[in-house]
């Protein structure tokens, strides 16, 4: 028997708490990572960095299986297969006794995360339109802004009173009530009748037709491009505030401030993207960090690549609320001409800007020196080719604007 279905507040936390696993999975592991580094003996101070790195690595696996099938099985069996998942890779973490075992139980849970992350808007969509959904996911994204300011200090609060390994424990401890609270409290919102069988030639087909789009394509590698960037300061921001600048234990504050500058963003973009448009918006919001990634570069370079602490968290503050700006609407410009494939679109969407973004955001990490220059480099350089590649994709909007599916 199908539960009945929620009120909206346990509608909204339900969906929030989902859509959030990710960012906890990710952001509560920063103060642990030179911990966890020495306890499974590894010598190079960056290479704990791929704790990070692998999550996203893996929510790539995961969006490439989950994505195709989420309109074939219904929701509900994805949630079950992902937060299951989700928790071994926990409990392969949590024992991990090498580095390699660690790196594989990220993996794990990577892949697990990805299906609340393709299903949760998708509930939304099925059981909300118009006004009522937008209220949904505003409510949900104040949820989601402040997950990750507050998970580095679930961490570190973790590691005062436990080892690391509890930090796991407590994905755990917190997923397990949520799988549950999902079964019994949610009903399913995709029903058998509505369900399309899976083909592996109709998904062969459309994939060929978005990947040919140039706006799609274009717009997901600038997405990828942004993302890239990001992940370069993610994968470094623990060593730059924790060790190069001594904060200690003040680090969960100081990237707090940070991730509340991207959320601040999100929420002031919806007012900004009705008075001057995405790509306006988009455009803008690239030059800004280009230009302000220039000049910091100089300032950096000048002062052998540690400026004060307050210059740089300056820097940073501005050039991530440029950064929020850009999340939405680059993804929102590349969903615009989908049309009928909007289920394959957005996998495809978050696989390529995914696979572009791990890559590079790993080398940027990797190439940390105890100065800030490769995150600002970085930054520079990375949104530079995104702002050419942006004019290069507007080129062609006449010739690719809307994918519809072709008549029978």
């Amino acid at each position: 028997m199908q539960p009945k279905m929620p009120g909206l507040v346990e509608f909204v936390a339900l969906v929030a708490l989902l859509s959030s696993l990710m960012a906890l999975a990710i952001d509560a592991m920063l103060p642990a990572l030179p911990v966890i580094g020495a306890d499974l003996g590894v010598s190079n101070p960056n290479s704990p960095q791929l704790i990070i790195s692998t999550v996203f690595f893996g929510m790539l696996v995961g969006q490439v299986l989950f994505g195709p099938i989420s309109d074939s099985v219904g929701r509900k069996p994805l949630i079950y297969w992902g937060l299951g998942l989700f928790m071994v890779g926990s409990l392969v973490s949590m024992f991990a006794h090498s580095f390699e075992m660690m790196l594989f139980g990220r993996i794990l849970q990577g892949i697990g995360v990805a299906a609340p992350r393709v299903v949760t808007m998708a509930l939304v969509r099925d059981c909300y339109s118009g006004r009522e959904m937008a209220k949904i996911m505003s409510f949900t994204m104040i949820v989601f802004i402040m997950v990750p300011a507050i998970a580095p200090s679930l961490g570190l609060g973790i590691l005062w009173i436990a080892d690391w390994r509890m930090i796991f424990g407590a994905f755990i401890l917190l997923s397990a009530p949520m799988l549950i609270w999902f079964w019994l409290r949610m009903p399913e919102t995709w029903p058998p009748e509505k369900r399309r069988p899976f083909a592996w030639h109709e998904q062969w087909e459309a994939t060929k037709i978005v990947c040919g789009n140039r706006l799609v394509m274009g717009y997901s590698l600038v997405t990828g491009l942004v993302f890239a960037a990001f992940l370069g300061y993610l994968n470094s921001v623990q060593q730059i505030l924790q060790e190069q600048y001594g904060l200690g234990d003040q680090f969960p504050l100081y990237f707090a401030a940070l991730a509340l500058a991207i959320g601040g963003a999100s929420i002031v973009n919806a007012k900004l993207v009705m008075k001057l448009g995405m790509r306006l918006l988009s455009a803008r919001a690239l030059q800004v960090v280009s230009a302000l990634s220039a000049v910091f570069l100089v300032i950096v370079l000048l002062q052998s690549g540690q400026p004060p602490l307050w210059l740089f968290m300056g820097y940073c503050l501005l050039a991530f609320f440029s950064v929020g700006l850009l999340f939405g609407n680059l993804n929102a410009l590349a969903m615009e001409p989908i049309g009928d494939y909007a289920g394959i679109g957005a996998s495809i969407i978050g696989v390529v800007s995914t696979a572009v973004a791990i890559p590079i955001g790993v080398l940027i990490g990797q190439s940390y020196n105890k100065t800030v220059i490769p995150i600002v480099l970085g930054f520079l350089i990375l949104t530079v080719l995104a702002l050419f590649l942006q004019r290069w994709t507007e080129r062609q909007r006449s010739k690719s604007l809307e994918l519809v599916r072709p008549a029978a």
